[in-house]
Parts: C-alpha cells; structure tokens; sequence
C-alpha cells in the first residue's frame, strides 16, 4: 500500500496517540446524522498534535507535545474507527500520512488507510477569546470533589436542572452539589483568584466525566472561565473544554439538609459496605431495598426476595447514640457513597423511619440519603 503525502505527516508516540483518543472520544456523540461530528479533528503545527472533537454542546481540544511533524495540516477522521486501530497496533510510534483526506496509519508490520472527510466540514470546538475568567483551582482537588458529588447527578430528564452539578462560589470558597431526587451529595473546596462576586452554574453531568479524565495530574492548574451560557475548563497548556451550561435552577438544596437529628450510629465503613453488599444479594427489582434495624452497638440488616430468599447479615457498630429505630434504604444507594469517602469510619444520623438520614466526612463533604417505605 504506497501514498503520496500532499499535506498533514507525522509520528507519534502510539500510547500517548491511544489516552488521547480514548479522551477525545468520550466527546464525540454514537449517533448523528451527520458523519463529520461523529469524527475527531487532527491539526498539526509548531511541534504540537492537537486533537478536537464536539457534539455540539461540549468541545475538546487536547494537546499532544513532542509530536515529531514533518509536514503540518489537518485531518478529520472518524473517530470510533481512528481509535480501534491504533489501539490495535502493537508498534511503540505510529506514523500518519494524509492524502486527499484519507489518512494512512503505518507501523512496522502493519498498514491501514482510512477515508476521512475534509477539515472545513468540522463544525468547530467554539471561540473561548470572550470568556472571562472566573476562578483557578488544582487539579487534584477538583477531581476530588467532581469524585465525591457527581455520582449522585440524575440520569434521566425529568427535572432538566438536576443533570448535572450545582458549581456556586461563593468568594474562594466553592460548592459542588448534585442530587437525583432521591439523594443529595454536597462537596466543599477553596478556589484562587476569584473574579469579584458570587457565581453558580451547572454543568452537565457529561461534561463532568470528561473533565474528570483530563485531570491526571494533580498539580496542575485548572481554569474556570464564563462565557454567558458557557464555562470553559483550561486544564494547563494540555487540554480546553468548553460545554453549554444545563438551563433552569437548581432545586434549594440546603432546605433538604436534616437538622436535630438524635440518633447516630458509626461504622468502620469497609465492614457496613461488605455487610450491604451481601445483604442487596437477595434483593430484586420488587423488593430492592434492605431493612436497617438499629438497637444498642448492633445493626441487623435484613433482605428478601419473592421466589428467591432472604439474608440477615449483623454489623456491630463501634459507636450508637439514641433510641433504637428501624428503617429502609436503598443498598445501591450507600454502596455508592462507601465507594467514594477516604475515611475509615463512617457515621449516620437519623431521626425517625420517615426522614432523611445524613452522612458526613470530615467538615467538607455530606450525604443526604432518603429512606424507603418497608413492606410488611
């Protein structure tokens, strides 16, 4: 298979080629009717490969340095089919050569050639030359807290405004909340150079995931920038997002925080997960729930399922105030939360069967987890 190079060659290094498209990818939609959105933009220039790729309401360029370029240009080749292949190859460099935009990928034993579409045709990632700055924060501590809220976002549409997450700021410090109704997590963190003012904004729960994978290093300085119905996301000099914001408010989160709460009970948290986890065995789609039934240091957790079985799995606790209770809960629900706190132990506080539990870790993070209806 021979080409005639008449724009965009270069050589790559193949790992960094396959984390980048496997990043870039997680932007491009799985269905359009049109093929160029479903493509990832390739342009080469001044030693560096920048990949870009949208779906309309989130854009991505991402940097790729020390690119060997022997000839620059742009390409835009699909991006599902690109990815496959060079993560196929098992070459330590991979190099790329474009011809009338179909694009030749060469290793030492192996040749593929692709048909793309032309450059002109990709619909862009969005200008960020207006967005005005509106606060910096470390990488490390963004991930930990896009860790510790998103997973509570709602994954359907029936309240538009909760998917995705609540970013209010408030001076240096800031708040990441999310909720799907059933459940709120809120996250606590500081921000540098704050623009004069509060601002709130909520981010798609899309945008959330991306963002979180470009994080990898945690010393590195994010951007925050606005741009009216847009935030912009500077991860260093290696990657933009940019992403339309989820219209609508967001639902007055702080009025579902339970105050006076008389009973608490505190677990070491990897003993309460493995309890739940065997407890949410014998559960099903009529019966999901596992009763939570609190007396003295002990917790008896119990489950059943119609046509299948039932489970008691006990827990002791190394710390109970209040009155005994019993109550329902969602396994899923707390396994989530278990996943995601650093602290060893973990601590619930309840008031009655019919009122939400919480669940805090240190000062900066909370959980609000409502209960279930028991069956008789």
């Amino acid at each position: 298979m021979t080409t005639t190079t008449d724009g965009l060659h270069l050589i790559c290094n193949r790992p960094a080629l396959v984390e980048a498209l496997a990043m870039v990818s997680a932007v491009v939609p799985s269905r359009s009717p049109a093929p160029v959105h479903m493509c990832v933009k390739l342009e080469a220039s001044n030693g560096t490969l920048t990949l870009k790729a949208t779906d309309a309401e989130i854009g991505l360029d991402l940097h790729l340095p020390s690119v060997e370029i022997k000839s620059e240009g742009e390409a835009l080749l699909p991006a599902e089919k690109f990815s496959q292949i060079v993560r196929a190859m098992d070459d330590a460099t991979v190099k790329l050569e474009l011809h009338r935009h179909a694009a030749t990928l060469q290793g030492a034993h192996s040749t593929f050639k692709i048909f793309g579409h032309d450059p002109a045709e990709f619909p862009g990632t969005a200008d960020t030359t207006t967005a005005v700055p509106d606060f910096q924060i470390n990488a490390g501590q963004l991930r930990r807290m896009i860790v510790r809220s998103s997973f509570a976002v709602a994954t359907d549409n029936t309240r538009y405004a909760i998917v995705g997450v609540l970013f209010e700021r408030k001076g240096r410090r800031l708040r990441l909340v999310a909720t799907d109704g059933r459940r709120m997590a809120m996250v606590k963190g500081d921000c540098a150079s704050p623009a004069d003012g509060d601002a709130h904004f909520i981010v798609p729960a899309k945008t959330m995931g991306v963002l979180n994978r470009l994080l990898d290093d945690p010393e590195t300085t994010v951007r925050v920038s606005r741009d009216g119905n847009r935030v912009v996301f500077e991860v260093g000099d290696s990657a933009t997002l940019v992403t339309s914001l989820v219209d609508g408010n967001f639902p007055p989160f702080e009025e579902v925080i339970p105050k006076d709460l008389d009973r608490r009970a505190t677990f070491d948290s990897s003993e309460l997960a493995g309890a739940i986890k065997r407890a949410a065995l014998l559960t099903n789609e009529e019966s999901r729930s596992i009763k939570f039934s609190f007396e003295s240091t002990t917790l008896t957790l119990q489950s059943h399922a119609a046509d299948m079985g039932e489970a008691e799995i006990i827990v002791h606790a190394s710390a109970f105030e209040g009155e005994p209770m019993v109550v329902g809960f969602m396994p899923a629900f707390l396994l989530d939360v278990l996943r995601i706190v650093e602290s060893t132990e973990i601590t619930l506080e309840m008031k009655s069967s019919k009122s939400p539990c919480l669940i805090k870790v240190g000062a900066d993070f909370l959980y609000v987890l409502m209960p279930t209806a028991l069956g008789s």
